[in-house]
């Protein structure tokens, strides 16, 4: 029986004997480093000390370049202020109507006056990487838009609205049915026209600009500057105490998203060039009616007490469509608060608690003027609400 022998080093071929005298050689210089003058250790000692990013040659970043069309009024002011936190430089074009001085004084933000309505001649010739266009509401502004700019911009990036879907009484995802209209060039918004003519501009865009656009469905949009009032009524309802009428059951789902987390997650969407549809809304789980009540009463400290009413009391009495934001959570509207956000937030979409939002939004209310603030935009009066609980309470069975 033959016994197998381990390879000489003898009968190595030359490279290798090479190959390891040299690694002999690397070992005794690593056991006896050179010794380096005082001044050239202390430079080396210091240099590694430093953080990679001062060793290191650092790159030149050039700063994205984001479009904002109609940025002067909710939603466009909270993507302009998010994108100068991200270090964009920012362009707005606007008609200079509304806040007609808003980013005036920031030496980042290139204001250019124009109308959509008649043409984007005063941005010809300049480059984006994005555009976001807030204050499309008829297809043909979106395709009018999308065609100037398809060439000028990488991404279009179109703020639509959850209303474009036709059954709100079914689970909708981003792939539930749109609504139509049967006169696509009409130019009114009704309860009816809205979310069908915001699906005809969604659809616009995504034909102009070829892949290359990204449709946010919002829900309700909520927080400072929201000079719809809508969700801002509940707060000054609260902070005015006393008897309080509130629709439907303490358990009733509420989705709003505050402007900012929009704002803030359609910035990291243009960062990452990302396109498709997706339902942005908010939060993670609906909130509840009760919770929402509660969170109020919190951040107003206000002693009030609620009494809720019925969806079918309301319905028989054709009071149920009387209070903002809330929807009855049975027949027609019984999905309207629960619209599948999963797509949105696998692509890091977050929220801020409810309670900022709600202290942030009183802080702000209370900066605007006393002529608009004795004015809200939504909502029942005192003596509407007043005739609902007497009218309610009488109809009860007596004790």
């Amino acid at each position: 029986m033959k016994t197998r022998t381990r390879p000489s080093l003898l009968l190595a071929p030359a490279r290798d004997l090479a190959r390891l005298q040299g690694s002999a050689d690397m070992l005794r210089r690593m056991n006896n480093p050179p010794r380096l003058n005082p001044s050239r250790r202390a430079f080396l000692l210091a240099s590694c000390s430093l953080p990679f990013s001062v060793r290191a040659a650092t790159p030149v970043v050039t700063p994205k370049r984001l479009l904002v069309l109609g940025g002067t009024g909710f939603i466009g002011p909270h993507i302009i202020d998010s994108a100068l936190r991200r270090g964009f430089v920012v362009t707005l074009f606007h008609r200079g109507k509304t806040n007609p001085t808003l980013f005036a004084d920031n030496p980042k933000v290139e204001r250019i006056l124009g109308d959509r309505n008649t043409g984007f001649e005063a941005l010809a010739g300049k480059k984006w990487d994005a555009v976001v266009d807030t204050s499309g509401y008829f297809p043909r502004q979106v395709e009018a838009s999308a065609k100037a700019l398809k060439d000028s911009v990488r991404q279009y990036v179109f703020v639509s609205s959850i209303s474009v879907y036709k059954d709100t009484d079914k689970p909708m995802d981003e792939s539930a049915k749109v609504g139509t209209i049967a006169d696509p060039t009409i130019e009114k918004i009704t309860e009816g026209s809205y979310g069908p003519l915001k699906a005809l501009c969604e659809q616009a865009a995504t034909r102009i600009m070829q892949g290359r656009a990204l449709n946010v469905r919002p829900g309700y949009i909520v927080g400072p500057r929201d000079s719809s009032d809508r969700f801002t009524y509940w707060l000054l309802r609260t902070q005015r105490g006393g008897d309080m009428v509130v629709p439907g059951d303490p358990s009733d789902p509420i989705q709003v998203i505050d402007g900012r987390d929009l704002a803030d997650w359609i910035v990291r969407m243009v960062e990452a060039n990302q396109t498709g549809v997706y339902n942005a809304v908010g939060p993670t789980k609906p909130h509840t009616m009760q919770e929402v009540l509660a969170a109020c009463k919190q951040v107003t400290k206000a002693e009030v007490r609620h009494t809720f009413v019925p969806t079918d009391y309301l319905r028989k009495n054709k009071l149920h469509e009387e209070f903002p934001i809330w929807s009855p959570p049975s027949g027609d509207s019984a999905y309207f608060h629960r619209v599948s956000n999963a797509k949105a937030l696998a692509q890091g979409l977050t929220f801020r608690p409810l309670l900022e939002t709600l202290t942030d939004t009183l802080a702000w209310w209370k900066t605007l003027p006393a002529d608009r603030q004795a004015k809200p935009r939504a909502g029942i009066t005192a003596e509407k609400e007043a005739e609902i609980l007497k009218a309610y309470r009488a109809s009860l069975p007596k004790p």
